[in-house]
């Protein structure tokens, strides 16, 4: 048990570091774009180049991680992750930080599949459950401490969190040569033609209705999210001349209060609206809040904007992937690849085109945001009706060939 408790705790720690990494640049881009006269276009090719790579080497990693090993491919992961912060701490030019944002989402690639298949490895169906819920858990705060991080080393330097972040991504590497061995596994694996007739299968099921409103809302909302959080700090900065510290508090607190919230009122709220209603809502609390950054003007003001926006958001996501996980059935599988394949799609196209606006007009990504978000709450109530369509034809059905 010892063992064990080991193990796991250095794989979520593996995993806390590495979407750490992730939140670390969000408070001093503004000081980075001064510093190297680079505009907001090039900031969202800078955000979206991270989530590129990782969408194009997950699949390639994902299969290394089942043919070479877990641990050889979590060690290398985490150096990777090591190289691409130093890399950024180091950079001078627009091409050395492309480069380390790269090696950022290959790094990401490699960890994420080696961690979860390790997991999978260790556990029973009983203690499962619990292992994973741990590891949602080292993913969320490390986003959320980020950018508190982040902020806070900054007032040192504004390299010093990537330095920072390098070290303990290298230490981490260190400690799993050291501390961790290749587990045992417990399922024979696919073959190559199985998983590519699977993929050709899971292409065609993202558009059946119980599934293809669904992620598409997964896409809006993470396009809302991710252009909100890619330019807050250039647009708090640029409107209200905010540090790298006030950036940090902001970010760092809202993303704690949205987590504390859905602790709270998740399950209340589920079992008093449903998933979908819950999810219509919570677009609609995003959508205002969105569009209301751009006509707030005091400090409390936005603080205030900020925490809540972080609650529609935080509200949404365990929504929909509820939602789905409830109709999978004996596809939970799909539907976890879908969710992340749509949420990457959004990371990538919400900064590129949040940085083209932003250099047109810094409220332009927020306006665009809350059309998103719009469509998006217009979505739910055709899937509603539809979701009604189908459970009528369904009893329909039933009733025929009970008579």
């Amino acid at each position: 048990m010892k063992s064990y408790n080991l193990t796991l705790g250095l794989l979520l720690f593996n995993l806390f570091i590495a979407f750490l990494g992730i939140g670390l640049i969000i408070p001093v881009l503004p000081t980075l774009m001064n510093e190297l006269g680079i505009t907001g276009k090039t900031i969202g090719y800078l955000t979206a180049a991270f989530a590129i790579a990782q969408l194009f080497v997950s699949p390639i990693a994902g299969k290394a991680v089942d043919k070479y090993g877990r641990k050889i491919m979590l060690v290398i992961g985490l150096f990777i992750f090591g190289l691409s912060e130093f890399l950024f701490g180091f950079g001078k030019d627009l091409w050395v930080l492309f480069i380390s944002r790269i090696l950022g989402g290959v790094s990401g690639a490699f960890i994420m599949p080696a961690v979860t298949a390790y997991i999978a490895d260790i556990t029973t169906l009983q203690t499962r459950p619990k292992a994973l819920g741990y590891m949602s858990a080292a993913i969320s705060t490390g986003f959320i401490i980020g950018p508190g991080i982040g902020g806070f080393l900054a007032e040192f330097g504004t390299r010093i969190p990537f330095f920072f972040a390098g070290i303990l991504g290298t230490l981490a590497a260190i400690l799993t040569i050291i501390f961790i061995a290749e587990p045992e596994r417990k399922a024979e694996e696919e073959t190559s033609e199985q998983s590519s007739e699977k993929s050709r299968q899971g292409f065609r099921k993202i558009f059946e209705p119980k599934y293809f409103i669904a992620f598409l809302l997964i896409f809006i909302a993470s396009f809302g999210l991710a252009a909100f959080e890619s330019f807050f700090s250039l647009f708090v900065d640029h409107k209200f001349q905010f540090t790298p510290k006030d950036i940090a508090i902001v970010i760092t607190g809202g993303a704690i209060f949205g987590a504390i919230t859905q602790v709270l009122l998740f399950d209340r709220l589920t079992r008093k609206w449903g998933e979908i209603k819950l999810i219509r809502y919570s677009l609609v609390l995003s959508a205002i809040l969105v569009f209301l950054m751009t006509v707030v003007h005091s400090y409390f003001a936005i603080l205030l904007v900020t925490f809540i926006v972080f609650v529609g958001f935080d509200l949404f996501r365990p929504a929909v992937t509820t939602y789905l996980s409830n109709r999978a059935g004996n596809e939970q599988g799909f539907v976890g690849g879908m969710n992340s394949m749509f949420t990457s799609l959004a990371n990538i196209s919400g900064p590129i085109l949040g940085g083209i606006l932003f250099d047109i007009d810094i409220n332009y990504p927020y306006y665009f945001a809350t059309v998103v978000l719009v469509v998006g709450i217009i979505l739910t109530l055709f899937w509603t009706k539809q979701t009604k369509a189908i459970k009528s034809a369904k009893a329909s059905v039933e009733g025929h060939w009970g008579q």
